[in-house]
């Protein structure tokens, strides 16, 4: 009997470890210091502004190890952190508002293995430093305002159809009206049912003389409210977080409502929480055709009544100073097709003021247009004093200018949009002018960068502490099969590392525990066939026969004890935050590769070993 192994199973073997090796390579060459500067306008920055920025570091004695243009991103590369806490507000005082400069790692990997997407693991904010804010929704809230927009709503469409009602209140389920008489209960029905409140379910009931028209919202609609609430909340939160400078900021959803916030880098608490807590409006305004319309110079003069406001697209439009109304009259926008035209637009819902408000202007103004202004916070960085100032600052565009082709009232739609991703984004950014329910930070920690590095070097330590016992205990119980487990265990950390970088997971303590219990773990399917293999031996089976019989008949208790582990990683990552999934990903990854190495691997150096020698003594 021999154990040779067929060429397409060694192939596979050197292509996996070959594709493993190339895309672990890039967390060896490191990263530097480095200022990342991006242009509001579409494009990476132009040459000019990468002289200027050269120019300016060079003045303040900041040495510059180089430049470069990444993704439309122009790195500067530095040569420690204190020339890059010095660099990154000397530049930003230095260009202009519609560039924005942060600090980040701009990691050394060679150009011809970015170009096969070879790129290093990210670093969590444990590893890195940095703030991080844990953030809780006040859902209860967000429903509520719902019904508070429904009740305002009833009242005005009862009183348009002119329909007797006592009142409209809000019960922990919906809205409920009360109705003299059956007759103006019907009425009332007839009015409200069948017109934009299809997520409601109505009834009537009666009790003491009185006669209800109750509308309820259904769990899943309530649902619907609370999840559109969060994710503005992120929307809001991430623009926010835009003007901070961060590079690689973690925004996300955080079980049912609350929202993590980790921001690298970043060492001012009170900084991050106050631009966390901004907040950007709307405003409507008429167009001035009289005075040029759109399409104007930035110095074009306009009667004392309007201002020329920038849009989006480029130019200046001509705009009637008084509102028509502001953002904190819409209560919702939703992104849609035309039934029409099945082009793209916006949905518009305000509450009643607003909704009065719109009507009284297009009705004496079909045909004129409306421009939709979208007001920010920016932060703006000076000198002053010789110190270097930030400071909030309102900041003007206009996001969309339409026509009015009929009288409007509480519902409108904006049309003459590009693409559905645009009118989603735009849905997002109306919705994302204020918070659409309040929140409070129920955690907050500052992670220094010392301690980022402490905790990477003591990660390092420990998987290497692991995996240097776990080769010495292997190498003097089984000897040459010893040395077999530990080139498997070699190659599985090789793949570990590999399959994170092109995940382009995030790498965090926890997940660096996962790796040390994962070098652990990984020889357990080795230990499983070598002690099978040396019963087999001790019963009196040839070598070759031990071999198969050991690799053949371990094989069902290995795949257990595995999937077992892994089912218990795959319920972590589901119902664990944030360390926990970072120590369940590794783990999973781990246990799959391990079983790869170890049971294909391992085989693999057998069989070229003793695979074709019929009379041998193992090194067992």
């Amino acid at each position: 009997m021999s154990n040779r192994y067929p060429l397409w199973k060694y192939l596979i073997l050197v292509v996996a470890l070959g594709a493993g090796v190339l895309y672990a390579l890039p967390n060896v060459f490191g990263s530097d210091p480095a200022l990342q500067i991006t242009s509001e306008e579409p494009g990476p920055p132009s040459q000019a502004t990468r002289q200027r920025v050269v120019d300016v570091l060079e003045k303040a004695d900041i040495e510059i190890k180089g430049t470069e243009t990444r993704d439309e991103r122009l790195i500067v590369r530095l040569t420690d952190n204190e020339a890059q806490l010095k660099g990154v507000d000397q530049v930003a005082v230095a260009l202009d508002r519609g560039y924005n400069v942060a600090m980040s790692l701009a990691n050394r990997t060679p150009a011809w293995l970015r170009g096969i997407n070879a790129r290093p693991m990210y670093l969590g904010l444990d590893l890195r430093g940095g703030v991080h804010f844990l953030m809780d929704v006040d859902l209860e809230a967000a429903v509520a305002q719902q019904l508070e927009r429904y009740q305002r709503e009833f009242r005005n469409r009862l009183r348009e159809a002119d329909v007797r009602y006592q009142k409209v209140e809000i019960t922990d389920a919906g809205v409920r009206v009360a109705f003299n008489r059956a007759p103006e209960r019907e009425a009332g029905s007839e009015t409200l049912i069948g017109s934009d409140y299809r997520e409601l379910e109505f009834k009537g009931e009666a009790s003491d003389g009185t006669f209800w028209l109750v509308a309820t919202l259904s769990d899943q609609q309530k649902r619907e409210i609370e999840r559109n609430a969060v994710e503005q909340n992120i929307t809001t939160l991430r623009n926010r977080v835009n003007q901070l400078g961060v590079s690689e900021p973690v925004i996300q959803r955080q079980g049912r409502g609350r929202i993590v916030v980790q921001l690298p880098g970043i060492q001012d608490t009170t900084q991050a929480k106050e631009i966390i807590g901004a907040t950007a409006t709307l405003e409507f305004h008429e167009v001035n055709r009289s005075a040029g319309g759109t399409g104007l110079g930035a110095n074009t003069e306009v009667p004392a009544d309007t201002r020329l406001y920038p849009m989006r697209d480029g130019g200046h439009v001509a705009l009637y100073r008084e509102t028509i109304l502001t953002g904190e009259y819409i209560t919702d926008a939703q992104a849609g097709l035309s039934q029409d035209t099945n082009q793209p637009e916006v949905s518009i819902t305000l509450n009643s003021a607003g909704g009065d408000l719109m009507q009284r202007f297009t009705k004496d103004h079909v045909g004129d247009g409306m421009a939709t202004v979208f007001i920010d916070q920016e932060i703006e960085v000076r000198e002053q004093g010789g110190e270097v100032v930030r400071e909030s600052v309102d900041v003007e565009e206009v996001i969309n200018v339409a026509t009015i082709q009929a009288v409007l009232g509480s519902q409108f739609r904006i049309t003459g949009l590009a693409s559905s991703s645009e009118a989603r984004d735009l849905a997002l950014l109306l919705r994302a002018g204020s918070l659409a329910a309040p929140m409070q930070i129920v955690e907050e920690r500052t992670i220094g960068p010392t301690l980022g590095q402490d905790n990477i070097n003591q990660g390092f330590a420990a998987v290497v502490a692991g995996f240097l016992a776990v080769v010495a205990f292997m190498v003097l119980y089984y000897r040459v099969f010893g040395l077999f487990a530990n080139a498997a265990l070699f190659m599985n950390l090789i793949l570990i590392v590999s399959i994170l970088s092109l995940l382009q997971a995030t790498l965090t303590l926890p997940g660096i525990a996962g790796i040390v219990l994962t070098v652990g773990m990984a020889v357990d399917a080795n230990v499983l066939i070598f002690e099978r293999i040396r019963e087999e031996l001790k019963a009196g089976s040839s070598s070759q026969a031990a071999i198969t019989s050991g690799y053949g008949k371990a094989l069902s208790t290995i795949a257990d004890a595995n999937i077992t582990t892994l089912i218990a990683a795959v319920v972590l990552f589901v119902f664990g935050t944030g360390p926990v999934k970072g120590f369940a990903v590794t783990l999973s990854i781990g246990i799959v590769s391990s079983m790869f190495t170890a049971i294909m691997g391992t085989r693999a150096l057998v069989a070229l070993v003793y695979g074709g020698r019929s009379r041998v003594r193992l090194a067992i």
